[in-house]
């Protein structure tokens, strides 16, 4: 229990690791910081709700460490773009983990907060914008129900930070089940030991899987379990549009929550091959493509524990494919029951996806509004759009409200639609002027954007769609956070 006045409880168990697995670093100072958000319900879950401003200032800009905190940057490698790559935490320190009121472990961490042996010759820092970005859309994936980091707080460092122009500097303090990634597994397979990749695979499984710490075989089952979770976010990030932008393996929790908020959007027009990033020049990490990518992921983290699963490599490799063998099942069964939800069908069938495909290929070919359609359809209502006309959406509809009628509980029906489809996403151009505002000191978007995202099924008080200004899709590129 927590005691009265203890703001911090903190421990850092990665520090029971072999020490080639991070550096430890103290956050660079800061000027002149100011507080421009504080997550104030977060903070009460982490029971550090009694902070201070000036404690707030402090902590968060990376000026003061909590005490019992030993700061560190953790070493990870990664596929980037498919090649392979030494990384790490180039301007991210991760304070420690907070042990909570309710005995829950979160890392803390802070992303813009000075260069780490890893920084590769960066600077460490981060725009005020991209700071923000990330408040903001982890905001908005955690109300939507999506498995996420968090963000408790955005400190103005008072700073410059020098990119292609001159840009205000920022820090977000980022809370997380964990900062381990697929690629944290591939740093320790290829520049580290046999004995240091089994040590590390016991702390993961202790720290987060413990069920399966007694299991014949451990790390097989770590993967099927890691596996479950990637299939179940992917799954999640598509039924409401979003795309991560930057799937490479380093960005990739082991746990299955969604971090590294870079050149992510949400696809308002339903295409699978939407891509907004800018640096995703061939559709790689396209709308469409991301499971794909997650089974990729997948691959290489099945390589990295391979040394460990069994002494025969072959045997290994035998274990491993068994169980990379059921993703496409695993993963399509997923992806059906979510669009089945989204439907209103509760007790799915197989010829449902019959159903499901043929409404995917109209509003393709009609260029239609991914999240309003859904909406239009959890409430009943007609919806300005070129489908709701055609001849071939309203025998769709026919037969829909056909198969509705079938299941005879329209009341589950509408509820399921409504846990599903969400009536409020953070809308591109939105976000961009809440961005563009905020750095200009005008911060009344961001926050009205803020409130809005934070009830994204409130069918019960509004009912209204969000439009989308013509065109403003068609050129749009977000950019790495950096």
């Amino acid at each position: 229990m927590k005691k009265n006045n203890q703001h911090w409880n903190i421990e850092n168990t990665y520090l029971e690791l072999p020490f080639k697995f991070y550096s430890k670093q103290l956050p660079e100072k800061v000027t002149n910081p100011k507080k421009l958000y504080f997550n104030s319900k977060l903070a009460l879950e982490l029971g550090l709700e009694l902070l201070s401003n000036s404690e707030i200032l402090d902590y968060f800009s990376g000026n003061k460490v909590p005490k019992d905190s030993v700061s560190i940057a953790q070493a990870y490698a990664g596929h980037q773009f498919g090649h392979f790559t030494m990384l790490g935490d180039g301007r991210a320190i991760l304070l420690g983990e907070q042990i909570t009121p309710e005995n829950i472990r979160y890392d803390i961490q802070l992303k813009g907060s000075g260069k780490t042996a890893y920084s590769r010759g960066g600077d460490g820092r981060a725009t005020l914008s991209s700071v923000l970005r990330e408040y903001l859309i982890s905001e908005a994936m955690h109300h939507l129900g999506i498995p996420t980091s968090r963000s408790l707080a955005v400190i103005n460092t008072g700073e410059k930070v020098y990119r292609n122009q001159v840009y205000d500097g920022g820090v977000l303090t980022r809370v997380s089940s964990s900062h381990i990634r697929f690629g944290t597994f591939e740093f320790i397979r290829n520049f580290c030991s046999k004995k240091d990749l089994e040590i590390f695979v016991k702390y993961v499984i202790d720290r987060h899987y413990p069920q399966i710490s007694d299991a014949d075989n451990p790390a097989i089952e770590l993967f099927g379990l890691v596996m479950k979770k990637q299939i179940d976010l992917i799954v999640n990030w598509m039924r409401v549009g979003f795309i991560h932008g930057v799937m490479n393996t380093d960005n990739m929790s082991i746990f299955g929550e969604t971090i590294d908020y870079g050149p992510c959007a949400f696809m308002n027009i339903y295409n699978p091959a939407t891509v907004f990033s800018s640096i995703d020049k061939n559709g790689r990490y396209s709308f469409g493509n991301q499971p794909k990518i997650v089974h990729w992921n997948l691959v290489a983290f099945a390589n990295a524990l391979l040394p460990i699963i069994s002494e025969n490599e072959n045997k290994s490799v035998e274990l491993i494919k068994e169980k990379l063998s059921s993703f496409s099942s695993l993963f399509s069964n997923s992806w059906y029951n979510m669009m089945c939800k989204k439907l209103g069908i509760f007790e799915p069938v197989e010829n449902d996806k019959i159903l499901i495909d043929s409404l995917l290929e109209l509003m393709k070919n009609y260029k239609s509004d991914y999240t309003n359609i859904f909406a239009a359809l959890t409430l009943n209502n007609s919806y300005k759009d070129s489908l709701f006309k055609s001849s071939k959406f309203k025998k769709w509809q026919k037969n829909w409200k056909n198969r509705i009628d079938i299941l005879n509980n329209k009341t589950k029906s509408v509820k399921l639609m409504q846990n599903n489809n969400p009536l409020i996403i953070p809308r591109n151009h939105l976000v961009e002027l809440a961005l563009e505002n905020s750095i200009n000191g005008d911060f009344n978007q961001f926050n009205n954007l803020l409130d809005l995202v934070s009830n994204p099924y409130n069918y019960s008080s509004n009912n209204n769609f969000q439009t989308v200004p013509n065109g403003f899709d068609d050129s749009y590129k977000t950019f790495c956070g950096t």
